[in-house]
């Protein structure tokens, strides 16, 4: 039986992706668990680094300064905690890879424009890395054979989706919230062509 068959159909689209992770991805990432905890560590890393890059450049934006700045504590805890797992298990942190979903991503950025129109992309891009995360991380959790890792990931799949919804309402405070549902459409049509084309590798989260 294949992964996505024993997820509730109610379940399948609650991020509001448009095509399920690849079922092989979780029984090739268990076979290469090292190479998926170094690239989640560096997942966090880059939530954590995104997030202060937002702060940095929208200072007097109060809500969001006020909501993103505990999410950079508890994205480098993440990272913390993805090392402690590492070490626990006697591996090493692997070298940071090139990440061909986020940069595909990035790809359908509207770049021109105002500056709070670059920052409701920038969050609508964020919530959509966070949406996948969370669901990568629920197939984690539901189907590698390791139960502690069961564990491990259950927690990060509830973080993930509260901050990709946390991302999206911040997205509707500084955007038109009829522009901000249409994009985020888009981009969803965007993101299903983007993982039906991307290789399905084992050593990467996304």
């Amino acid at each position: 039986m294949k992964p996505t068959d024993k997820i509730p159909e109610e379940h399948k689209h609650v991020l509001g992706l448009r095509l399920p992770s690849d079922p092989r991805w979780v029984n090739l990432a268990e076979l290469s668990i090292e190479d998926i905890l170094s690239d989640h560590a560096y997942c966090e890393q880059k939530a954590a680094l995104s997030c202060i890059s937002l702060i940095q450049a929208y200072p007097e934006c109060y809500e969001l300064v006020r909501e993103l700045s505990p999410v950079v504590i508890e994205e480098w805890g993440h990272f913390r905690a993805v090392l402690a797992e590492i070490d626990k298990r006697g591996f090493q942190l692997g070298r940071q890879r090139k990440d061909e979903y986020v940069n595909e991503l990035k790809k359908f950025e509207i770049k021109p424009g105002g500056r709070m129109e670059r920052l409701v992309e920038r969050l609508i891009i964020f919530a959509l890395i966070e949406a996948r995360s969370c669901e990568r991380f629920r197939l984690l959790s539901l189907f590698i054979q390791d139960e502690s890792l069961r564990a491990f990931y259950h927690k990060f799949m509830v973080a993930e989706a509260g901050h990709y919804r946390l991302l999206l309402d911040l997205a509707n405070i500084y955007g038109n919230a009829e522009q901000v549902a249409q994009r985020w459409q888009q981009y969803l049509d965007y993101e299903a062509g983007v993982m039906a084309n991307l290789e399905v590798r084992s050593d990467r989260i996304h």
